[in-house]
């Protein structure tokens, strides 16, 4: 399965076109961190199609913090006898981000991106509810598994609880 979501910068203004069929087609630049320090961001194209095209053009400009929903595509190009591969997004969704906080988590890693749709990337803490439910009284504890036969058979797979 070819699925893709990158959260990015709109570093070239859309540009809206159609095809000899009269479907429109939209693309434009991003550029995204890396995840090497001391190395420069990348960048990637990104195409979409039909309405998501009309409102990538309509929405959308160079500054605007993004995250794009999609496929991946490499495309190979023959340049001067060379030949090159060029990747690009083709997007399914893209949601606006308005604003975004570098949150982490034990593990130190996590994201969490602020919408018209809020995304989150990384749980977040949940207040503590306003009344303490009445305790319940504990569950009976699972039988232990017993040890197969030293006979080397699984005739006793049936009994094994999972």
């Amino acid at each position: 399965m070819n699925s893709c979501i990158l959260m990015a910068q709109i570093v070239s203004d859309p540009e809206l076109r159609s095809t000899q069929d009269q479907t429109s087609v939209s693309t434009m630049l991003v550029e995204f961190e890396s995840t090497r320090e001391g190395e420069a961001p990348g960048k990637v194209k990104v195409e979409g199609w039909g309405n998501l095209a009309e409102e990538i053009k309509n929405t959308y400009s160079v500054g605007n913090q993004i995250i794009v929903e999609g496929r991946l595509s490499m495309n190979v190009i023959e340049m001067d006898g060379y030949k090159q591969k060029v990747a690009k997004l083709v997007a399914s969704r893209i949601y606006p981000v308005s604003g975004m906080v570098n949150s982490t988590n034990d593990s130190g890693a996590g994201y969490t991106a602020q919408a018209d749709n809020v995304v989150n990337f990384a749980p977040q803490p949940q207040p503590a509810p306003a009344y303490a439910p009445a305790p319940e009284a504990a569950p009976e504890a699972a039988p232990e598994p017993t040890a197969a036969p030293a006979t080397g058979g699984n005739e006793d797979w049936d009994e094994i609880p999972f």
